[in-house]
């Protein structure tokens, strides 16, 4: 179906940006090969993940997670999933209302669950309910190497490495020497389950000195940037084997009232057994040099679902096949500009990324699977970040059922709006798979993620513009635009509707008692009344009188000597070093979003430019570079876009597995990679209305750029 209102998108059924390079077929085999990923030495921030977008497996130099340890600082060994959470019991029964603190608006008092500094009783509420429940890590599998001498390995007796990342085919390989000795080991994870399945070939087998290990941690909720796991608490949970048969085994998994199973399978002769309190060992016979097993870890298991390696294996060569070969396509290999190998090796590795660890059925933490930044949480601000480039690659499907979430809290999020007096339903922040919005004296008062789920129906009414779209989608993005028509206050004085108090914007550090219509929330809350109106007007419904109303009558963005501001009044906003930090967002009002009779593009021009010129890039985040580029395409300059796409600070760095490095606390970014891939395909296929060819890359001859398959952005 998606294929057929592709074509009917080639046809014009909207307008977008010619360019000729789509007809140029692109060997996307050879793109994606040139870019696999071989680590040859121990680093920390290099290891490899396979995944499905609901499960990851994260895997050392051996090709699985055998010195979580040594890489717990770095990009940290990971086996998590979207539906493994654990809850700390609520012993001291905490309850949401003691995290309220009230504002009054329009005469009646509003409740926000805050986070308050002090040691009372309110901040343990916000605490305990801010940290539950928390991503579980759901067990270390690796390698039990032992040496001659009876000692146990260490990372530096691995030699000769070589730890290998297949994107074409999502196999994970590692081949060094222990002891003299080769080990070949491969890895997949099934891509329709929780499964991980691996063969491990070595002569140390029928040595006696290699067996295969699980090792079950328990839950960590204390801190909110952690690997998520801790080995020195075993009297707080249970691992229990319930089975252990020739070739099968199946643990039970038990963390105060939540439950996992584990079920195992594997090929030769091998003894499964418990080795100590939450250890096992799978140990081969002396007769054999391969093992070969599948794992499946499901809240309940059933044996009959695990598979041999070499299903597995195939069914990973036929799925990636199928991904790399659908979809869009961007080929870099002809431009002379010395930044576009890099460039390419980005694009390629942010849509392995992100179709691993962020296409599964519950929105991505901005750390994925990978560790648990926010207690594993996710936020639904981000959630743009993390999926909007799947339909601009064509490839909706991947967002399709993520979109089921905002139908899953909506009685949640109906509770929310009604609890502070408005209309509609007000989406959380932070949430987790309970979906209650998390307490916090910043994110309670977010209001951008609002119109995502608009944005998200629209994408997918352009894929498959029917009826049935309309249908599926319309009670989220009427109730939506509901709250978005009833939380503006009007302005008596200046006749007109204002984003006002408690506010926080996307620039964060704003003041939340202060702050009053942020351009880019202005620019977005004037979009999404005006797409909700469309949707109206598809369904033969009348406008919304209200709506319409307040989409009219929205205050503009304040400015002042030429450049708009960060908030309404604060003409410092570029002379004032401490309010240049943070996300650069007013560039997102004309970038991210397109015109608006009430932004000037050439007031947005010179914003720009004092923003490229004077702000802090060191303490801004992943996604404000794609931001800033997207703002430059859109106003015509396509080699600012490059600077700023490509700016070289620590931010903005790609490491080798791919992943966004931010800095010591926050290792990897995922919202960086998916902004990197919307951003290339505007820089490709432009916007609506767009005339110019691939308007995103300069003219000059260095820049010839091949694509195929992406879709224009609004």
């Amino acid at each position: 179906m998606y294929k057929f209102f592709f074509a009917l998108l080639i046809l014009g059924v909207f307008v977008s940006c010619s360019n000729s390079k789509k007809s140029e077929k692109i060997d996307r085999e050879s793109l994606v090969k040139r870019h696999n990923i071989t680590i040859e030495a121990f680093d920390s921030l290099a290891s490899l993940s396979v995944g499905n977008g609901n499960f990851a497996f994260t895997t050392d130099l051996t090709g699985l997670q055998t010195f979580h340890r040594e890489y717990k600082q770095g990009i940290p060994l990971a086996t998590q999933s979207n539906w493994g959470w654990h809850t700390t019991p609520n012993t001291e029964n905490y309850t949401w209302d003691e995290t309220f603190r009230y504002f009054e608006v329009e005469e009646r008092e509003v409740p926000y669950r805050d986070q308050p500094n002090q040691p009372e009783r309110a901040a343990k509420a916000s605490t305990f309910l801010r940290a539950n429940p928390h991503r579980l890590h759901l067990g270390m599998i690796g390698l039990e190497l032992t040496k001659n001498n009876g000692e146990k390995a260490s990372i530096d007796d691995i030699k000769n490495a070589r730890h290998n990342l297949n994107m074409w085919t999502g196999r994970i390989t590692s081949d060094f020497e222990f002891e003299s000795q080769p080990v070949h080991v491969e890895v997949f994870m099934h891509q329709k389950k929780d499964m991980v399945s691996a063969k491990i070939e070595s002569p140390l087998i029928a040595k006696g000195q290699l067996a295969v290990r699980w090792h079950f941690p328990a839950a960590v909720y204390h801190h909110k940037m952690h690997a998520g796991y801790d080995f020195d608490a075993p009297e707080t949970h249970q691992s229990i084997l319930e089975l252990s048969e020739p070739n099968n085994a199946l643990i039970s998994r038990t963390l105060d009232n939540d439950h996992y199973e584990v079920a195992i399978n594997w090929k030769g002769n091998a003894v499964f057994q418990e080795e100590e309190t939450h250890v096992f060992h799978l140990t081969p016979t002396r007769e054999t040099e391969s093992i070969k097993f599948s794992c499946l870890f499901a809240p309940k298991a059933n044996a009959e679902e695990l598979e041999e390696f070499a299903s597995v294996e195939n069914n990973n060569i036929a799925t990636w096949e199928l991904f790399w070969k659908s979809g869009g396509a961007v080929d870099f290999s002809e431009c002379t500009d010395k930044r576009s190998k890099e460039l390419e090796r980005r694009v390629v590795l942010s849509q392995y990324l992100t179709k691993i660890q962020s296409s599964g059925n519950l929105p991505p933490a901005e750390t994925g699977l990978v560790y648990n930044s926010w207690y594993g949480k996710y936020h639904l601000e981000m959630h743009w970040w993390h999926i909007a480039h799947f339909a601009q690659w064509q490839r909706p499907e991947l967002m399709e059922e993520q979109l089921e979430y905002y139908n899953d809290i909506y009685d949640v999020a109906l509770q929310t709006a009604q609890e502070q007096g408005y209309e509609g339903v007000r989406w959380p922040k932070m949430v987790g798979s309970d979906g209650q919005n998390s307490p916090s004296s910043v994110g309670s008062y977010l209001i951008w993620q609002q119109p995502h789920i608009i944005w998200f129906a629209e994408q997918m009414y352009r894929q498959n513009p029917t009826n049935e779209t309309l249908e599926r989608y319309k009670k989220l993005v009427f109730a939506t635009a509901d709250f978005m028509a009833d939380f503006p206050v009007w302005d008596e004085k200046n006749n007109r509707y204002n984003l006002a108090p408690p506010l926080i914007p996307a620039q964060e550090h704003w003041d939340v008692e202060t702050t009053t219509n942020p351009p880019f929330e202005l620019a977005y809350w004037y979009w999404g009344l005006s797409k909700a109106q469309e949707w109206r007007e598809r369904l033969k419904m009348d406008k919304e009188e209200k709506w319409e109303q307040v989409r009219q009558n929205l205050a503009a963005p304040d400015m002042a000597n030429n450049v708009y501001l960060g908030i309404e009044g604060a003409e410092d906003s570029y002379t004032n070093e401490e309010l240049m930090r943070d996300h650069p967002m007013v560039l997102g009002a004309y970038g991210i979003l397109p015109e608006w009779d009430k932004i000037d593009p050439e007031v947005m021009r010179n914003t720009m430019h004092v923003i490229a010129e004077k702000w802090n890039w060191s303490a801004t985040w992943g996604w404000d570079y794609p931001m800033s580029a997207m703002s430059a395409v859109r106003l015509g300059e396509p080699e600012l876009a490059l600077e700023f796409l490509l700016k070289d600070v620590q931010k903005n760095t790609y490491l080798k597995n791919g992943h966004n490095f931010q800095d010591e606390r926050l290792r990897l970014y995922l919202p960086g990679n998916g902004g990197l891939l919307q951003t290339v395909a505007m820089m490709c296929a432009g916007w609506e209305g767009c005339e110019t060819e691939t308007p995103g890359f300069p003219k000059d001859g260095s820049w010839n750029v091949k694509w195929e398959n992406l879709s224009p952005v609004f």
